[in-house]
């Protein structure tokens, strides 16, 4: 009988934000041992819950979405989104120009698959959220890292971009809001990119699955809507702000110059076709999903749960020796530095190792991220306060004996 083993496409992809780490925790959890996970960023373990208005709607309309959409998804969802869309300022979206998914995750798969042949090159942030990379990877191209300065808050270095740009890049991605570090970039930023791939004739993906998670007065801006010349998916979708990740409830937005990239939207359209839809279900609560959320708009505010965590979060981080953050601007992680050098750490990924098998705390390593050195962890800040006090506690007094082996 034949052996069956891993696809040697996987050989090269790398998850890590679910890797050994995660199989760690899960085998402390298995075994009884109680685990405080500040490792992912699902709302639900943490007491969120979806508004009431999108429970109420998806029940109702169950009988009528038992079969197949679409396969771009229903008319009245993508309606929504291109409404949605034009409030960002977006340009000339049309329903027919939006992909319902399972989540922001599954197009983002899908958008790489039908865009590269192998050895095609795409710019990715590093840090990044792991996916864009191994999506990338699993296609056949290549993931050229491109830094994001933490000096500057977490903003790209436009001149590493420029410098990391060849005959063989066909997209920049942009996650932002940022995760992992919760960066949100500004519009002369978002210009620098555009004229980047203006001048080299790259497509633009914005993954922006965290727009609606903003604190501090702030506003997001779409890069889409700063370059209606240049050819831009833009990815969002409902599982962080509505608190619904469960429902796969994702989408993504074609906009700009189309003249050159009809081959590519004919390949995103089989793609689509061969999945045959997103979920039905989830995709009836669009609609009313778009119109107001003032359930999370009370948590990001000043005394809101969410805009409380963060506060917390940062200010103690940066009160531990040895550490010290950036404080987010958006979404809810951060991304702490830690010195490499007075805890003698060589490597992320065990130092995370380390402190879950200590203290039952679970982290996920900078290198998850694509961070080269090991100097950084990322943090969801999702848990209530006293949860996340416990754990700077736990971290404090770790650190204050810790010296990697």
């Amino acid at each position: 009988m034949k052996t069956l083993g891993k696809s040697h496409k996987l050989d090269n992809v790398c998850y890590d934000i679910r890797g050994p780490v995660m199989d760690e925790a899960n085998r402390m959890i298995a075994n009884g041992e109680k685990i405080l996970k500040l490792n992912i960023g699902n709302p639900a373990p943490f007491m969120f819950r979806a508004p009431d208005e999108l429970i109420r709607q998806m029940t109702s309309t169950l009988t009528e979405v038992e079969g197949y959409s679409d396969s771009k998804g229903l008319y009245s969802a993508r309606e929504a989104i291109a409404a949605y869309d034009l409030t960002k300022n977006i340009s000339g979206v049309t329903p027919d120009d939006i992909y319902t998914g399972n989540g922001a995750s599954e197009l983002i798969t899908l958008s790489m698959q039908a865009l590269l042949d192998n050895g095609d090159e795409v710019l990715v942030p590093a840090p990044d959220y792991p996916l864009w990379t191994a999506s990338v990877t699993l296609a056949g191209g290549t993931a050229v890292h491109y830094i994001c300065d933490e000096q500057s808050d977490w903003y790209p270095d436009i001149d590493d971009m420029r410098k990391k740009i060849t005959d063989r890049t066909k997209g920049i991605v942009i996650i932002n809001p940022n995760n992992p570090t919760g960066a949100l970039y500004p519009k002369e930023i978002l210009e620098q990119i555009a004229e980047l791939a203006r001048e080299n004739g790259l497509i633009i993906f914005s993954d922006e699955i965290y727009d609606r998670l903003l604190m501090d007065g702030n506003t997001h801006t779409s890069i889409a809507s700063l370059c209606p010349d240049i050819f831009c998916v833009t990815f969002n979708g409902l599982s962080k702000s509505h608190m619904i990740a469960g429902f796969r409830c994702g989408w993504m937005t074609l906009s700009g110059d189309k003249k050159n990239v009809k081959g590519y939207i004919e390949g995103l359209n089989m793609l689509s076709s061969m999945r045959l839809c997103s979920n039905v279900p989830a995709q009836s609560v669009i609609p009313v999903a778009l119109k107001e959320n003032p359930q999370l708009d009370s948590m990001l505010a000043k005394g809101g749960r969410i805009y409380e965590q963060r506060e917390y979060i940062y200010n103690r981080l940066n009160e531990i020796d040895g550490l010290s953050a950036v404080k987010p601007k958006a979404a809810f992680y951060i991304f702490p530095k830690i010195d490499a050098k007075r805890f003698n750490i060589k490597d992320d990924e065990q130092f995370v190792l380390d402190f879950l098998k200590d203290r039952h705390i679970l982290l996920v390593h900078g290198g998850g991220f694509h961070w080269e050195q090991p100097d950084h962890f990322r943090i969801v800040y999702l848990p209530e306060l006293s949860e996340l006090k416990t754990s700077m506690d736990e971290m404090e007094s770790f650190l204050a004996g810790y010296r990697q082996a």
